[in-house]
């Protein structure tokens, strides 16, 4: 369950963040209200989150989850594009994330 609240709390996070672009500034209510909501949701899972698994762990994991999605996202709507440079930081940071899930000690088995 642990896991499916993290999926969870990187899933709304990756909705708000998106979402920002479409406030025009917080002008727009209905943009707004999906960034505000999307935040406040994913920040009440990722609590539930750091009762189980470690602060630290779960931020890198959530932060680094959110990174790689949202760098998709950005790509795929807002047709922004991605460098080798871009690319291979983000690999790392999913290399590091898997890497945090499969040989750590720090999280609970």
């Amino acid at each position: 369950m642990t896991y499916l609240f993290l999926a969870l709390a990187i899933i709304f996070e990756v909705i708000a963040t998106s979402t920002i672009k479409l406030t025009a500034e917080f002008t727009k209510p209905i943009p707004s209200l999906v960034v505000l909501l999307g935040y406040v949701t994913s920040f009440y899972f990722f609590a539930l989150v750091i009762k189980v698994l470690p602060l630290g762990i779960t931020y890198a994991i959530w932060s680094g989850g959110g990174i790689f999605l949202i760098s998709i996202m950005g790509v795929i709507i807002y047709k922004e594009y991605l460098d080798l440079a871009a690319i291979i930081g983000i690999a790392l940071i999913t290399i590091g994330v898997i890497v945090i899930n499969v040989f750590s000690q720090s999280i609970p088995r």
